[in-house]
C-alpha cells in the first residue's frame, strides 16, 4: 500500500467515532462500503448546502480545494439528494458529499433548490493506528468504540416515539419542546435518534433541550440506517440510555414513515413498540395526516396520541384532526404546554399498568 501524509481542512461530524486529527495517513487501497472514512478534496464552490457539520457540531463553509474527512455512505432524501455508497473506489475518483454531516457516496438524484452536490476526489483511505508504534495503518471505519447492536429489548424506560410522514415534518422541533417541557417538570428525560443519514444537529438540539443523555445511530457506528439492521441499533441504543435510568426516553425516527432508512421496520417490531407510551405524528397538512393514521391503525396497529407539524400551524388543520379523525393535535411552537401535557398523561398512565 502506498500511503501519504494530509492536512485536512474539515473533520466531518460523520468521522467523529473514528477520532481523528487533521494532519493524516492516507492510503491508496480503498474498501468501498458504508462506515469507511475517506479523505476527499472538494473541486468545486457551491452557493447553497455549501457547509459541512464538524465533529463539535459547528456548520463550517465548504470551499473548491478543502480537504476533507468524510464516511462513505448512501442517502434517500425526498428533499435532498439521493445517492449510494460507491461500488468500487480508487485514488482520483470522483464522488459527492451527499448531506451536512459528511456523508460521502455517488449522487444519484439531486434537489433543484439545492442544485448539484459538492464533487469531490478521493485522495485515499483514512488510515488509523490503533496500537502504539504501529507502522502499518488500517483503514478508518465509524465503528469504533460503537454501541452495541442487540437483538433483545432490555430498557424498562418508557419511550415517546416522535415520527413523521416526511422529513422536514416537524419531528426535531416536536422531540426537543416535549424534552424542555418535561425537563421544567423535573422530568428526566433522555433521548435519541434512531434513524436516518449522519448528522449530529438534532440530538445536540434535544441535548440543549434538557435531556440529559443523548445517543443517535451513528454512535453505533452507522453512516445511514437500513431497514435491515436498523431494529437491532435501536435496541442497542435503548438499552444504553436505559442504564442511565432516565425517567423517560424521547426517539425521534428520522425521514418518513414510508421512506427508505427502516421507520416502519422499528414501528412492526413488537418489542420496541411495546416499550413505547406515547406516538406523536408529525405531517405537513392533512392528507399526510390521514395517510399517518392509515398506516398506524391499519398496517402497524398502533395508537397516534397526537399529532404536531405543519398541520398544525392554525385552527384548519387541527380541526380536521380533532374532528375527522379524532386526535388530539397540538403545535409545537405556539401550543407546547398542550401537546407536553398530552404526553406526560401518556406517560403517567404507562406507569399506573407497570
Amino acid at each position: 500500500m502506498k500511503t501519504r501524509r494530509i492536512r485536512l481542512d474539515r473533520i466531518s461530524s460523520a468521522t467523529r467515532h473514528a477520532g481523528l486529527t487533521f494532519d493524516v495517513t492516507v492510503g491508496d487501497e480503498l474498501i468501498a462500503r458504508e462506515g469507511y472514512v475517506v479523505a476527499v478534496r472538494i473541486l468545486n464552490n457551491k452557493y447553497v448546502y455549501n457547509t459541512v457539520e464538524d465533529t463539535t457540531g459547528r456548520m463550517l463553509s465548504l470551499r473548491r480545494d478543502d480537504l476533507l474527512a468524510g464516511v462513505l455512505g448512501s442517502r434517500r432524501a425526498l428533499r435532498g439528494y439521493a445517492g449510494e455508497a460507491p461500488k468500487s473506489l480508487a485514488v482520483g475518483d470522483t464522488i459527492h458529499v451527499l448531506n451536512l454531516g459528511g456523508v460521502l457516496g455517488v449522487c444519484t438524484t439531486a434537489n433543484p433548490e439545492l442544485g448539484p452536490p459538492f464533487d469531490a476526489e478521493v485522495l485515499g483511505a483514512v488510515l488509523t493506528f490503533p496500537r502504539f508504534g504501529d507502522r502499518v495503518g488500517s483503514p478508518a471505519h465509524i465503528m469504533n468504540g460503537a454501541i452495541p447492536r442487540s437483538d433483545k429489548l432490555d430498557c424498562r424506560a418508557p419511550v415517546v416515539y416522535v415520527a413523521g410522514t416526511c422529513m422536514n415534518s416537524g419531528k426535531t422541533l416536536a422531540a426537543t419542546e416535549i424534552i424542555r417541557h418535561l425537563t421544567k417538570q423535573g422530568v428526566r428525560a433522555a433521548a435519541c435518534k434512531l434513524t436516518g443519514v449522519s448528522l449530529m444537529r438534532d440530538t445536540l438540539g434535544m441535548q440543549d433541550a434538557g435531556a440529559f443523555a443523548v445517543a443517535s445511530f451513528d454512535d453505533a457506528g452507522v453512516a445511514t440506517t437500513h431497514d435491515v439492521e436498523v431494529v437491532t441499533v435501536a435496541k442497542g441504543l435503548l438499552n444504553h440510555l436505559a442504564h442511565r435510568e432516565p425517567d423517560v426516553i424521547v426517539a425521534e425516527l428520522g425521514d418518513g414513515i414510508l421512506g427508505e432508512y427502516g421507520v416502519a421496520q422499528i414501528l412492526a417490531d413488537r418489542e420496541l413498540m411495546a416499550a413505547a407510551c406515547c406516538h406523536v405524528v408529525c405531517a405537513p397538512d392533512p392528507v399526510a395526516a390521514f395517510g399517518a393514521h392509515h398506516f398506524y391503525t391499519q398496517r402497524f396497529h398502533l395508537p397516534i396520541h397526537v399529532f404536531s407539524g405543519p398541520v398544525t400551524d392554525n385552527s384548519v388543520g387541527g380541526d380536521y384532526l380533532r374532528g375527522v379523525l379524532g386526535v388530539p393535535a397540538f403545535n409545537a411552537r405556539h401550543d407546547i404546554a398542550g401537546l407536553a401535557e398530552v404526553v406526560r398523561q401518556c406517560i403517567d398512565a404507562g406507569k399506573a399498568l407497570a
